[in-house]
């Protein structure tokens, strides 16, 4: 693998997820996801992805960010259904049909609580005190943050969650040791930080603040217009939100003031991600280690793409 092929794979060309007990890892052209059973084994799916992933509308700046967003949503869901039935918990699977109204669904309902009840909540206040476009902007901002952290601390005592958190965990250790260069074993890949300047935890803090500042423009009016808006301008701020993951993601590493902008998104990660055990970071360095295997051409997919197999320790 070249030295400009091995860039090319690096940020952003892969990401990954916690899934139900396991790891999925994404990359350009195809996706890796390892998952322990309750035999102990590693389960692993692998998937070529569409050539819509690496079209022209993906790198079309402020409209790839829609698209990523629905496209995390949909996959997200899909592969967590997927995983749930590899770990053996959970017997019924999920149709395209259910998944799109699933992932439909849980978009509707994301917007609602995250956006639209805090303008809600801050048109109310605003009509009865008068606080203008700013702070009334800023209010609504406030409280759609106090939900998000509430929300990720809330979900986060839950014990099912945590094991989420901590494979979650184990996914940032893992891209930040390839990152590192450093070798991808249990022993090299604990050393390495929970935290990742491009997880999905950052983004939503990101597009809170940012919805602040771009809601702010829009000057005093009706509730009703307020929740129109946040509506159609959810499209904007979300693909300003991505951008700015993802250039502050390739450039923090050559700037401090980068690096310190970006801290308190990381901060709030300690929210969505656990300290992994060893046996965690055996199955994120196994789908890991598939995904860097079909993007460099290394291994031909395999004909039956779940493949099980007893893992003492990573390859």
């Amino acid at each position: 693998m070249s030295a400009k092929e091995k860039s090319e794979l690096k940020m952003p060309a892969y990401g990954g997820q916690a899934v139900i007990e396991g790891v999925m890892m994404r990359g350009k052209r195809f996706l890796a996801m390892a998952v322990r059973d309750p035999s102990g084994q590693i389960q692993l799916h692998e998937e070529e992805l569409p050539a819509f992933y690496s079209s022209n509308w993906m790198r079309v700046p402020f409209l790839r960010g829609i698209l990523a967003l629905w496209d995390s949503l949909s996959l997200g869901t899909r592969m967590i259904n997927l995983s749930s039935n590899m770990s053996g918990t959970e017997e019924e699977q999920i149709d395209s049909g259910k998944m799109f109204f699933t992932t439909a669904l849980a978009m509707i309902i994301g917007v609602s609580i995250f956006f639209l009840l805090p303008a809600f909540l801050a048109g109310i206040f605003d009509k009865f005190w008068s606080l203008g476009a700013w702070w009334s902007n800023v209010i609504e901002g406030f409280i759609r943050l106090l939900i998000l952290i509430s929300y990720m601390a809330l979900v986060g005592t839950i014990p099912d969650i945590k094991r989420v958190f901590a494979y979650h965990g184990a996914e940032h250790k893992t891209i930040n040791a390839f990152e590192a260069n450093a070798e991808l074993t249990p022993t090299e890949v604990a050393k390495q930080s929970t935290q990742h300047p491009r997880c999905g935890t950052s983004f939503m803090l990101t597009l809170a603040v940012i919805s602040v500042l771009a809601f702010s423009l829009l000057g005093p009016m009706p509730i009703y217009w307020r929740l129109i808006s946040r509506i159609l301008m959810l499209p904007l701020v979300t693909g300003i939100a991505y951008e700015y993951i993802r250039w502050v993601a390739g450039a923090m590493d050559k700037s401090a003031f980068l690096s310190f902008l970006i801290k308190p998104n990381l901060l709030l990660q300690k929210l969505t991600t656990r300290e992994p055990s060893e046996d965690m970071l055996e199955v994120s360095i196994a789908a890991f280690n598939r995904l860097l295997a079909l993007e460099e051409g290394r291994e031909k997919r395999t004909q039956n793409v779940n493949s099980a197999h007893k893992m003492e320790s990573p390859e």
